[in-house]
């Protein structure tokens, strides 16, 4: 795979010299301020020293007090409460955190997460009839419900009240629910848009904890939940989902709840958790349970009070995620087969894969491995109860939701973000549907999108990384999409001597300026190991890298992870 480095804007020198002094830190994190919309000295100190207070008055979310209002009638007069959401991490995420919220101060309260396979995505008539059967009268849907417009008519049919707690971007009809809380709603004036489904939750309870005079400090439980969804769904991690996440990893890492720890221990990962952490580690798992058997099975884990308890669901998790990678391995090699038997594969600028026999709950996954892969937007499609299903995955700054918009007379329904969409159609459309993507996304994407990129964020002299520079930079954290960990360039380095291949063909070198200075640097370039004998002639050469602590035996020390080479000409 080809890397276009692209260095990011500069900043102006002189609000660099400004802030690099009144802040008294290198020039290069100045910038990386700067860059990141922090140029002065008040807004870089409320980026370094998140708060809660920071977080915004639940109430200016459009229908907030018509939510808040409902929920405190029904718990007033007795009724019951059903919690209903998707059965991906945010989904179940959220319905963990509204469910353990309210169950402490309402009783007649259940949830409900459909099934992948029976029922499909979001609201559903089947979940609306069990509600009505077991004498639900309101229901709190969370991470879906903006465009079942059809859904939520039906259920006033039967008595059932909903209110909708979603992030997606709404249709042209809002249905017609009690209270539908969407920042994404063009007529909401929430300051902050990219909450994740399970961010938009904890407003919900934010709200309800201050009308209800509650302690507000206690919230501070759920927020392990919402940095999860954070970090799972792939949100921006600026504003206040920063401030959410910086919370909720620091709960992570010094009191898990039972579930967080029942998964930490089956991860046997040791050390700090950090937002990749969450994405590799955690996430994974609690989808595997929706993926292979059902959601229900990740609230019940989430929602555990004892160690014990949260053990058994976490081991039952776990089998399931085992699964899950053999299932995923399994269809990634068909998926593969498919594209080397392909012979027209190479003209086009989209992927579109359809196996009916294909397990509807990895596609995503598969989709995300084949963007990686060949870097193009790829949707995967399978075979469910009668009609075909896929997950659709983008590159940077490609809208894929706005492309299956466009064909959206051939689909049944669909949904989701720029980056990551669902759909739904029938078998005949199959065909028709993808060379349609492909016309849409060949008439629409630039060939520079069709080349991975790694954004540089300044070039860094070798010498000028020291313990206060690291310092600094790791309170650039937590890292994610809107604040990405930092990448940097070193130009004109060499081997000492060192460099030897471990592992899967990566490289280990200990490296220092070819001309200048004498501080050396241990680093690791992952499935590089073609550049050995380039390396080991000692010809110089540049490097771009993400700098971490590496902890070996007890020692800590400063690695440089290199993200690619380029050799000097």
């Amino acid at each position: 795979m080809n890397l276009r480095w692209v260095r990011k804007p500069q900043a102006d020198q002189d609000t660099i010299t400004t802030l690099s002094k009144e802040l008294n830190i290198h020039p290069v994190l100045a910038q990386m301020l700067i860059q990141r919309g922090h140029d002065t000295f008040e807004k870089a100190k409320v980026f370094f020293r998140p708060s809660l207070d920071m977080l915004h008055d639940p109430f200016l979310m459009k229908d907030m007090d018509l939510a808040v209002e409902r929920i405190n009638t029904a718990m007033a007069k007795g009724e019951k409460i059903l919690v209903f959401g998707d059965y991906d991490v945010d989904g179940t995420t959220a319905v963990s955190l509204v469910y353990t919220y309210l169950h402490k101060i309402h009783r007649q309260i259940d949830f409900y997460i459909p099934d992948r396979y029976a029922e499909g995505y979001g609201i559903s008539t089947k979940g609306i009839d069990w509600a009505h059967d077991n004498g639900f009268t309101l229901i709190i849907a969370l991470d879906c419900g903006i465009k079942s417009v059809e859904k939520i008519a039906y259920a006033k049919t039967k008595g059932v009240d909903f209110i909708i707690c979603d992030h997606h971007r709404p249709g042209n009809e809002l249905p017609e629910a009690v209270a539908v809380l969407d920042p994404k709603r063009a007529d909401c004036e929430y300051p902050y848009k990219e909450l994740s489904g399970c961010g938009v939750g904890f407003k919900l309870i934010q709200a309800l904890s201050i009308h209800n005079d509650q302690d507000q400090e206690e919230l501070k439980e759920y927020l392990d939940l919402v940095a999860i969804s954070i970090a799972a769904d792939i949100v921006p991690i600026t504003g206040e989902n920063r401030v959410l996440a910086y919370y909720g990893l620091q709960s992570i890492n010094h009191k898990p709840r039972p579930g967080i720890q029942a998964i930490l221990n089956l991860s046997g990962f040791k050390g700090e958790i950090s937002v990749n952490e969450v994405v590799f580690s955690i996430a994974p798992r609690i989808n595997a349970a929706g993926r292979i058997e059902s959601g229900r099975q990740a609230v019940e884990l989430l929602i555990a009070e004892s160690d014990l308890e949260a053990a058994r669901h976490g081991q039952a998790i776990d089998i399931n995620n085992t699964k899950r990678k053999g299932l995923n391995e399994s269809i990634t090699k068909d998926a593969l087969a498919l594209i080397d038997g392909d012979a027209d594969f190479a003209n086009r600028k989209s992927t579109v894969l359809f196996n009916p026999e294909w397990h509807k709950g990895v596609i995503g996954i598969v989709a995300s491995k084949l963007t990686d892969e060949f870097y193009r937007p790829t949707i995967i499609l399978t075979e469910s109860n009668g009609m075909v299903s896929g997950s659709a995955r983008s590159v940077k700054d490609f809208d894929v939701y706005n492309a299956i918009e466009q064909c959206s007379d051939l689909l049944e329904q669909f949904g989701g973000h720029m980056y990551a969409a669902g759909l739904t159609l029938k078998p005949e459309n199959v065909e028709t549907f993808k060379n349609r993507f492909e016309e849409v996304v060949s008439s629409t994407i630039e060939d520079r999108m069709l080349t991975r990129e790694i954004e540089i964020d300044d070039h860094v002299r070798l010498d000028d990384i020291t313990p206060g520079f690291f310092s600094v930079l790791k309170q650039f954290a937590p890292f994610g999409p809107g604040n990405m960990s930092p990448v940097f360039v070193s130009e004109n380095v060499v081997d000492k001597g060192s460099i030897r291949i471990v592992g899967n063909n990566h490289l280990k070198l200990s490296l220092l300026h070819h001309q200048q200075g004498n501080v050396v640097f241990d680093a690791i370039a992952f499935q590089m190991g073609k550049h050995y004998n380039g390396i080991a002639s000692r010809k110089p050469f540049h490097i771009c890298y993400h700098l971490e602590e590496n902890n070996f035996r007890g020692r800590t020390t400063l690695q440089l992870n290199i993200k690619d080479i380029s050799f000097v000409h």
